[in-house]
């Protein structure tokens, strides 16, 4: 019982993303979560070290150290700058804004991309006296969905990847399809849902316009970031371990003359880390507590079967928006064990695809609000869901109709 009431008080405290009266966020409360269930006994703490999934770690961390290159190269700032050039034909720089983002993040992981963008993005659109909203909320929707595409592209797809044993070339082909028709699909949504009102309304001043410090461009340290990303893919096709290609690029990066290592690793996640190990040993004190089988045999006792494609996809979306998706992910593959890897695409899909529908469903949704939101752009929740609701449902028609095809 202890290890239940556990994890129901720590999912719920990330689902509301605080504790009244305490500076904890996420990821205090789920690292307090991790140690009631060490310090109860309800995991010991050999067993808390084992439960971690360390290649998925290891994998997470290695790509951290990978993007810093790219960072501290100024690479994502000349990049977002180039794109900038376009914002004053609404229409195509939203296609750009949208086919950039995607790409990116899905070799680049989707948090990363929006962190480096958003900025950059919001300068650029309140100095042209456009409306930065639709190309903001566009920039969201289109990381999460493009990162769908690839088993790097964001921290859930690493981890289903690594869990599920997934060959890097059939994650990619499986996904991609589904991946590219909901993007069309989205940019023509948001185009629609902004038709005429691309401008900054009459009025508005550059009031919350900060001057930004650009990281400045290195050609040869962007260069030495792209060629690692290239040959990252190129072992990730092979049958090389992924975490062991990515460390092993990760520390020759590190040898540098030029760039200190120690500005590389204060550009890690940690807080994105620690999440992840906390959320695993409270995942761990439920298996232990056999709460998972329970749930199974319960769910089957009313004729529902959670490896069905279209239940799977219904509780992993339903899921992604009440803790987000990286927490919801960690709790749904205790159930996918030995299952075939249509079920383990189809998690990875429709957990993404969820982060869309809500502010809270993805990391990168709020990364994107919190950094507009220094420059004096306020996304509302509402203003996020009228474009999150078209999306989303899109994007489950298209995976729904993929499931079936």
């Amino acid at each position: 019982m202890e290890a239940i009431l556990i994890f129901t008080l720590t999912y719920v405290g990330v689902a509301i993303g605080h504790i009244p009266g305490l500076q904890l966020d996420r990821t205090g409360i789920a690292l307090l979560g991790a140690i009631a269930m060490v310090v109860s006994g309800a995991v010991p703490l050999g067993q808390a070290v084992v439960s971690i999934n360390i290649s998925t770690m290891l994998l997470l961390y290695a790509l951290m150290i990978i993007s810093a290159q790219l960072r501290l190269g100024g690479f994502y700032t000349r990049v977002a700058l180039q794109m900038a050039r376009w914002c004053l034909h609404p229409r195509l720089f939203l296609l750009v804004v949208m086919g950039v983002g995607a790409i990116l993040s899905a070799l680049l992981a989707n948090d990363i991309i929006c962190l480096a963008f958003t900025p950059v993005l919001a300068y650029s659109l309140l100095g042209a006296r456009m409306n930065p909203i639709p190309f903001l909320l566009a920039l969201a929707v289109a990381a999460n969905i493009g990162s769908a595409a690839t088993i790097i592209g964001n921290p859930q797809n690493m981890l289903i990847g690594q869990v599920g044993q997934l060959p890097f070339g059939g994650f990619l082909q499986w996904c991609s399809p589904p991946v590219i028709v909901t993007l069309i699909g989205s940019y023509l949504i948001i185009a629609w849902l902004y038709r005429g009102r691309w401008a900054v309304p009459p009025g508005d001043g550059d009031v919350g316009r900060p001057q930004p410090t650009w990281q400045p461009f290195n050609a040869w340290q962007s260069a030495k970031g792209l060629a690692a990303v290239a040959l990252l893919v190129i072992l990730f096709f092979t049958d090389f371990h992924r975490e062991l290609a990515a460390l092993g690029i990760a520390g020759v990066l590190m040898c540098s003359r030029k760039m200190k290592s120690r500005q590389m690793v204060e550009l890690v996640d940690w807080h994105l880390l620690t999440l992840f190990c906390a959320l695993f040993v409270v995942i761990e004190g439920i298996s232990a507590a056999q709460l998972p089988q329970h749930v199974v045999a319960s769910l089957a006792d009313h004729q529902i079967d959670i490896r069905h494609p279209l239940v799977l996809t219904g509780v992993s979306t339903l899921l992604s928006n009440v803790v987000s998706n990286v927490p919801a992910v960690m709790l749904l593959v205790q159930f996918l064990q030995g299952a075939p890897s249509q079920l383990w695409y189809i998690l990875a899909l429709s957990s993404t695809f969820a982060g869309n529908l809500i502010t809270i469903g993805s990391i990168a949704n709020l990364i994107v609000i919190e950094q507009a939101n220094v420059f004096g752009i306020a996304v509302g929740f509402w203003t996020h869901a009228k474009v999150g609701l078209a999306v989303t449902a899109w994007s489950l028609l298209v995976l729904a109709g993929w499931i079936y095809l």
